[in-house]
C-alpha cells in the first residue's frame, strides 16, 4: 500500500516476442513437457544432408543439446531458457538467453533509480549502458567471456545482460542474460547478427498482469 491510499501493482510475469525458430522452455515446472514438443514440434524433419540411417542419431544428439543447456540454465536460477529449435548446417545454433532472478538486497532495494546508477557505475567502461524498456529502465552489461577448458564453458563467448527492477518497487530484480560463441569469431557479422536479434527480443519486453 502507498502512501496515498493506492496499492502498488506488481506483475504477476512478463512477454516477449522471440523471432521464428526459437521456443521458450520453463525451468521451474513443465521443463520436460515442453522439451517434448520442441522435439516432436521442431525436430521431428531431418535436414538435407544427414543420412538416413544417422537420422535417429541425429535427433537424439540435437535432443541431448536442448537437454544439457536446460539444465545448466536452471542451475544457474534460471526462470525460462529460449534458444533456437530449427537446427542450422545439421546442427543448432549456439546461442540462448535466461530469464531469472535476481538478488539485489540491502536497504536500497526500493530505490531502484539509485540501485541502476551503482550498477552502471559498477561495471563503467565502453560494454555497459543504460536503456528504457516498456514500465522501466534495464543497465546493458557486454563482455566478453574466455573458455575454460574441461568445464561447461569450453568456447569464448560474447555475452550481453540486462539488469531490471520488476515494476511496482517490490525489491525484486530480474536479468535477461544472452551468451553465444557465435561462428567462432566473436567480432564477426554473424556473432553480431545474434547480439543485434537479442537486442530486438529486449525491445519488446513487457510486465503483464493477469
Amino acid at each position: 500500500m502507498s502512501s496515498g491510499g493506492t496499492v502498488e501493482t506488481t506483475p504477476t510475469g512478463y512477454t516477449l516476442i522471440i523471432p521464428p525458430g526459437w521456443a521458450r522452455i520453463p525451468l521451474r515446472e513443465g521443463t520436460k513437457e515442453a522439451l517434448e514438443r520442441i522435439f516432436f514440434t521442431h525436430l521431428d524433419k531431418v535436414p538435407d544432408g544427414v543420412a538416413r540411417d544417422d537420422a535417429m542419431r541425429f535427433r537424439l544428439e540435437l535432443r541431448r543439446q536442448l537437454e544439457k543447456r536446460a539444465r545448466a540454465a536452471r542451475r544457474n536460477g534460471g526462470l525460462d531458457l529460449y534458444l533456437p529449435v530449427r537446427p542450422r548446417s545439421g546442427t543448432l545454433v549456439a546461442a540462448s538467453f535466461i530469464v531469472a532472478e535476481l538478488p539485489i538486497g540491502g536497504a536500497e532495494q526500493a530505490k531502484a533509480k539509485h540501485v541502476l546508477e551503482r550498477l552502471a557505475a559498477n561495471t563503467a567502461g565502453p560494454g555497459v549502458s543504460t536503456r528504457g524498456l516498456s514500465g522501466g529502465t534495464a543497465v546493458r552489461r557486454e563482455s566478453r567471456v574466455a573458455a575454460e577448458p574441461g568445464r561447461e564453458l569450453d568456447v569464448d563467448s560474447r555475452r550481453v545482460e540486462y539488469v531490471m527492477p520488476v515494476a511496482g518497487n517490490s525489491g525484486n530484480w530480474l536479468s535477461i542474460s544472452f551468451s553465444t560463441p557465435g561462428d567462432g569469431n566473436l567480432d564477426g557479422e554473424f556473432t553480431d547478427v545474434l547480439v543485434e536479434l537479442f537486442d530486438a527480443v529486449v525491445g519488446t519486453f513487457k510486465w503483464s498482469y493477469e
